[in-house]
C-alpha cells in the first residue's frame, strides 16, 4: 500500500516560518533538477541495473481493477506489466508545489511552484507567496489505498516500439510527493542543517501525507528536497501498462517526469528513463490469443537511465 501524505495545515506553515518571499529574478532562486530514475528499480538503487527486480508480469481477473490481485489460476482478464517508478531531485533547491482552492465546492486545487531564494535561503511556504502558477491541478483520491490529494501529470509511462511509436499509455491518476529516499549520488545541496529552511522543509516532506483523510482541505503541499527522491512501488494502483493486446516483439518501457516541462527545472535533459524488454507469447505466436490462458514470457534486455530509447541501442 502506497504511503499516504498529510495536509500541510496553515498552523504548520506558520510554525515552520521558513521566511519571506524569495527574490523573483531568475538568478536569485535555487532550481530543482528532476531526474527520472531507472525503470523497475527501487528508489535510490545504485547497483547493477540488470539486477533490478522491482517489476513483474501480473495477470488479473478484472481489467477494470486499478490494483487487482495477481491470479494464479482461473480466468485471466488482463495481463499487466508492473514496475516501480522513481524521480530524484539532484538540483540546487527543492521542488515545492502548493495547492489551493477557494472553497470545498471546487473539486480541484490549482497549483503553484515555489522556489528557494539563493540570497537568504528563505522558502515560500504558502500558495500566495509561491512565484510560478503551473497548469497541473490536484484532486482528492477517495480510493482506500490513497485517500489523499494527488498532483496530476507529474510522471507518465508508455510502452513504445524501438522506433518510438507508443503502443500503450498509462492510466496513472496522480502522485503525492515527498522525501522518500536519499539519492545514491552526492548532491551538494542536500539539506545538512536540520535548523535551516531547507532542513525544516525536508523534515516535513519525509513524513508528508498530502492531506490524508482531509477531503475538505483547502490547501496542501507536495515536493522533493534536493538530494532526495520519491518512488512508487510496482504494487501500487496504476503502476502498470496493460500488455494483453501487445504483439510479440521488443519494446521500450519509458518513464518520463515533468514531460510537459511545466515545472521549472535547472535541466530537462535527464527527465526520461527506459528499459528494453522482449515479449513472447506462448507457442511462438506473433499476436496474443483472443482468450488468454497462459502468460507471455517477458524478459529484461537492458536498462537505460537518461534516455527514452533503449531497445535501439542494441541495434
Amino acid at each position: 500500500m502506497r504511503r499516504h501524505v498529510v495536509l500541510f495545515a496553515t498552523a504548520v506553515l506558520v510554525a515552520v516560518a521558513l521566511g519571506p518571499l524569495p527574490a523573483r529574478a531568475t538568478g536569485s532562486v535555487l532550481l530543482p533538477d528532476l531526474r527520472q530514475a531507472p525503470v523497475g528499480c527501487s528508489g535510490g538503487y545504485s547497483g547493477d541495473l540488470s539486477r533490478c527486480v522491482d517489476w513483474d508480469v501480473c495477470p488479473v481477473a478484472d481489467p477494470a481493477a486499478p490494483n487487482g490481485e495477481c491470479v494464479r489460476k482461473g480466468s485471466i482478464g488482463a495481463v499487466r506489466l508492473r514496475f516501480t517508478t522513481s524521480a530524484d531531485n539532484i538540483g540546487d533547491g527543492p521542488l515545492l508545489i502548493h495547492g489551493s482552492r477557494g472553497h470545498t465546492g471546487q473539486p480541484r486545487m490549482s497549483a503553484r511552484q515555489a522556489f528557494q531564494s539563493a540570497v537568504d535561503d528563505s522558502i515560500p511556504m504558502s500558495y500566495e507567496q509561491s512565484q510560478r502558477p503551473v497548469p497541473a491541478t490536484l484532486y482528492y483520491e477517495p480510493a482506500v489505498t490513497h485517500e489523499h490529494w494527488h498532483l496530476l501529470g507529474f510522471e507518465h509511462f508508455q510502452l513504445r516500439t524501438p522506433s518510438g511509436d507508443t503502443v500503450v499509455a498509462d492510466r496513472k491518476n496522480g502522485f503525492c510527493l515527498g522525501d522518500r529516499y536519499v539519492t545514491p549520488d552526492d548532491v551538494a545541496s542536500r539539506p545538512a542543517d536540520a535548523g535551516s529552511p531547507q532542513g525544516r522543509l525536508s523534515a516535513f516532506l519525509r513524513k508528508n501525507r498530502c492531506g490524508h483523510h482531509e477531503p475538505e482541505a483547502l490547501s496542501v503541499v507536495q515536493g522533493i528536497s534536493a538530494g532526495y527522491g520519491d518512488d512508487y512501488p510496482f504494487t501500487v494502483d496504476f503502476q502498470w501498462l496493460d500488455i494483453s493486446k501487445v504483439p510479440s516483439g521488443v519494446y521500450d518501457v519509458v518513464n518520463i517526469v515533468n514531460g510537459d516541462r511545466s515545472l521549472l527545472e535547472k535541466s530537462y535533459a535527464n527527465n526520461a528513463s527506459s528499459m528494453a524488454i522482449s515479449i513472447r507469447w506462448p507457442g511462438h505466436a506473433t499476436s496474443p490469443p483472443a482468450t488468454i490462458t497462459q502468460l507471455p514470457e517477458v524478459q529484461l534486455i537492458r536498462n537505460c537511465p537518461g534516455t527514452d530509447r533503449c531497445a535501439q541501442l542494441g541495434h
